[in-house]
């Protein structure tokens, strides 16, 4: 393709590292759509043959049929998938085939198939995370009231609603769908036209290809169109903060499935046995989703770390752009599906949660804001008080609202029998009625607006 300039071929270790054929054949459907569009172009400007662009247009289709029936081209001397297609289409129609490249280079055609590439993949990757925001709200609203111990450090920390705890994750998802939402926009520019930097002396529309492919308009900086890989970056940015959401979900289904929790069965489609322990049911579903997590942000450090000192234009480095993005999507798809999975099916197990809160003293604020609404008494003091209570059931073995009214009377004179109607994990959930608080009623209309979002 370029051998015009070389007396001799390329040393055989040139060949490999230069080609990218066995990672970018995967660009193959974006290359045959920006192919089809640029030529139809041409010939719409009367830079190419009505003919020629009909025969270069069904060569194409001929050579889609071919890649999509899995004969895909494995020749590391073309290089890559641009290379390959346009080498296997003169191989079908002959001279006619090498009118395709007019206007063209194989920077802006490299940069146009990753942009259309990406476009796909977020979609796909939105696609997965609405299904798995569905699941969530679902399993949500069957909880909406079952109470479970709150945590911060990992301790018992205020009674909470399994409702509200699902729909935390629902809002780092939606946060998720808008950054990868914001990526799309901002990539919807087509850079076909830019050529291999400066722009072309051809008089092209390249109004026209944007349009055809589904772009917004096209890039206004020929070094800029060719250069920039923010599309990408902004991928796997994206991904890598979606991926961290998945693995702290994953961790928490880790730490629930343990038996010194059991808050959840997690369903035999996402565990694995030991080969020596026949007891064992092991969350390795929700572990590699976990390890998935750091090797999405690996991908993400490693296209920053290429980019960081890339002089303009196109360089060769570039090259490597596509297997960090390619590997965090393929990762991120399928962590997406199996934490869908397991929300939808896994055993939550409300009464050994309900225990759980009911045992670590989670409604010791309660105690305090009671002082503090009832008694009028300044928060600080009402802390100190509180704790005091705390150390006193603590070593008597009992709940807080099992300490007896003449025991509460001796750590402060103010409490009085009133005192005891907070003091339940229910009445706890129930009374944080601020809005995107705890309390059932307010768990259930997060979860109203949401399905109303989500359809």
């Amino acid at each position: 393709m370029w051998g015009g300039r070389f007396a001799e071929g390329p040393a055989a270790i040139m060949r490999e590292i230069n080609a990218s054929l066995p990672f970018d054949k995967r660009l193959w459907r974006q290359d045959i759509a920006g192919s089809k569009a640029h030529v139809a172009m041409l010939a719409k400007q009367g830079i190419v043959t009505q003919a020629d662009a009909g025969a270069i247009t069904g060569g194409l289709d001929a050579i889609a049929a071919e890649y999509e029936g899995g004969d895909l081209p494995g020749d590391l001397a073309l290089e890559d998938i641009h290379m390959a297609t346009e080498s296997r289409l003169a191989e079908r129609i002959g001279t006619a085939a090498g009118r395709l490249h007019t206007a063209r280079s194989r920077n802006d055609q490299v940069a146009t198939d990753f942009r259309l590439w990406v476009r796909d993949a977020i979609d796909a990757v939105d696609a997965g995370l609405l299904a798995f925001q569905r699941a969530l709200v679902a399993r949500a609203e069957e909880h909406v009231a079952s109470v479970m111990p709150g945590f911060t450090h990992l301790q018992v920390a205020q009674p909470v609603t399994l409702g509200h705890h699902l729909m935390a994750y629902y809002e780092m998802i939606r946060r998720d769908r808008s950054r990868f939402a914001d990526a799309r926009a901002r990539l919807n520019e087509c850079p076909l036209g830019a050529a291999a930097l400066a722009g072309t002396g051809f008089p092209i529309d390249r109004q026209a290809t944007a349009e055809a492919l589904g772009f917004a308009k096209p890039t206004d900086n020929s070094l800029d169109s060719v250069s920039d890989r923010d599309f990408a970056l902004d991928y796997l940015m994206a991904a890598t903060q979606c991926a961290i959401h998945l693995s702290r979900l994953a961790e928490e289904f880790v730490i629930w499935a343990s038996q010194p929790y059991g808050f959840v069965k997690l369903p035999d489609a996402y565990s694995t046995g030991s080969s020596i322990m026949p007891q064992k049911r092991n969350p390795d579903a929700a572990e590699l989703v976990r390890g998935h997590a750091g090797r999405i942000a690996g991908c993400m450090t490693a296209l920053t770390i290429t980019m960081k000192g890339l002089p303009l234009a196109y360089s060769k480095d570039m090259q490597d752009d596509k297997p960090p993005v390619f590997e965090a999507h393929d990762l991120l798809a399928l962590s997406i599906a199996a934490m869908t999975g397991m929300v939808e099916t896994t055993a939550f197990q409300p009464e050994r949660m309900r225990r759980a809160a009911e045992a670590g003293y989670s409604t010791a604020t309660d105690l305090a804001d009671w002082l503090v609404r009832v008694a009028d008494i300044p928060f600080r003091e009402a802390h100190h008080i509180t704790g005091a209570a705390v150390k006193r059931a603590e070593s008597d073995g009992v709940a807080l609202d099992q300490l007896p009214i003449a025991v509460l009377k001796a750590i402060d004179a103010r409490i009085d029998d009133r005192v005891y109607a907070p003091l339940s994990v229910d009445a706890s959930v129930a009374a944080r009625k601020s809005h995107g608080g705890t309390a059932p009623s307010e768990v259930a209309k997060r979860i109203a607006e949401a399905k109303e979002s989500l359809a």
